[in-house]
C-alpha cells in the first residue's frame, strides 16, 4: 500500500520555517482525492465536495494574505514517474512570502476550514519553490 501524505510533519514544517522568508514563494500542489470524504462526525460527501468546501472556506484568508493561484491544470498522463501516481487537482499557489503561508495555516478560521482538506485528501504533494525567470529553454 502506498504511503499517504496529507499534512506536513513537524520536522519538515520546521525546515520550511528555516528557509528564507524574504521573497515570493510558489507552492506546487498535487492532490489525489478520496472517493468519499472521511469526517470524524460521519458526514458523508465526496472527496471533491469536501475539497470544494475547504477551498471556499479558506479562500478569503488566502486572498487576504496576498495569495493567488498562478497556474492550474488537469492531469492527463504520467509520462515520467510512477504510473500509479495520478492527481485530481494540480495547481501552483503564490504567496508574497513564506510568512504569509505560515500566518495562513495558523489562522483560526483556516484551521477550521482545513478539516475539509483532511477529510477529502487521499494523498498529496506540496512542494515549496522559489519563483525563477520564465525563459525559452529547459532549466
Amino acid at each position: 500500500m502506498e504511503e499517504k501524505h496529507v499534512d506536513p510533519d513537524r520536522e519538515r514544517f520546521a525546515r520550511f520555517k528555516d528557509l528564507p522568508r524574504d521573497h515570493r514563494i510558489h507552492m506546487l500542489n498535487l492532490v489525489r482525492l478520496k472517493e468519499t470524504a472521511t469526517y470524524d462526525d460521519g458526514m458523508m460527501v465526496t472527496g471533491r465536495e469536501a475539497y470544494s468546501a475547504y477551498s471556499r472556506e479558506s479562500a478569503p484568508i488566502f486572498q487576504r494574505l496576498g495569495g493567488r493561484i498562478v497556474w492550474s491544470g488537469s492531469f492527463e498522463l504520467m509520462l515520467i514517474g510512477p504510473e500509479s501516481e495520478r492527481w485530481d487537482l494540480c495547481f501552483i499557489a503564490e504567496y508574497p512570502d513564506a510568512e504569509a503561508f505560515i500566518t495562513m495555516i495558523r489562522d483560526p478560521e483556516y484551521q477550521k476550514a482545513v478539516r475539509h482538506r483532511q477529510a477529502a485528501v487521499l494523498t498529496s504533494r506540496l512542494i515549496r519553490m522559489k519563483p525563477g525567470e520564465a525563459g525559452h529553454g529547459f532549466g
